[in-house]
């Protein structure tokens, strides 16, 4: 795990259960040469310590919280709460659940002056969670910025390369 101190993005995840889907997002990170600290800290069963960890988090170097949760999903918003840095909320699915429209229902409905960034439920949602990270840091970041220029003109290439596939 890399120091808290050293990194700009925290990906924390209510369980470690949660690590199967949200190593994408942390993948996706370190393609952009961010090494992220990952992290397992419950809303619901250790409140303390996501109190603490959401208002030490600009002090320990974070420009960012990606936060991901199942069921109730308070995590994001649990985190924001305590937060001014921006966080991205990624729901996920629970066997329990409702197939991640529980999970994706309380991260997006946040009371006026808490927003939480929420992204779709499950796997895609964690890698843009990833992105949209990068792009929040790439404002202040000309080296970033120029790799979120990189992918993204790699996706249109991949893509080209698809159609010209099928099209022949």
């Amino acid at each position: 795990m890399v120091s808290e101190k050293t990194t700009t993005v925290a990906v924390v995840m209510g369980s470690d259960s949660d690590l199967k889907i949200m190593d994408s997002c942390v993948a996706q990170l370190r393609e952009f040469g961010i090494d992220a600290a990952v992290r397992i800290i419950s809303a619901h069963r250790t409140p303390a310590i996501a109190d603490e960890f959401a208002q030490t988090a600009e002090a320990n170097g974070f420009k960012v919280i990606i936060a991901a949760a199942g069921m109730a999903a308070h995590l994001a918003g649990a985190l924001a709460a305590r937060s001014t840095l921006p966080v991205i909320g990624v729901p996920l699915v629970c066997e329990a659940g409702l197939g991640g429209m529980d999970a994706l229902l309380s991260t997006v409905q946040m009371p006026p002056g808490v927003p939480v960034a929420t992204m779709g439920v499950g796997k895609a949602g964690a890698k843009n969670a990833a992105i949209l990270a990068v792009q929040i840091l790439a404002l202040q970041d000309a080296a970033l910025r120029q790799k979120l220029t990189e992918f993204r003109q790699q996706q249109e290439q991949t893509v080209r390369a698809k159609d010209a596939a099928i099209a022949s």
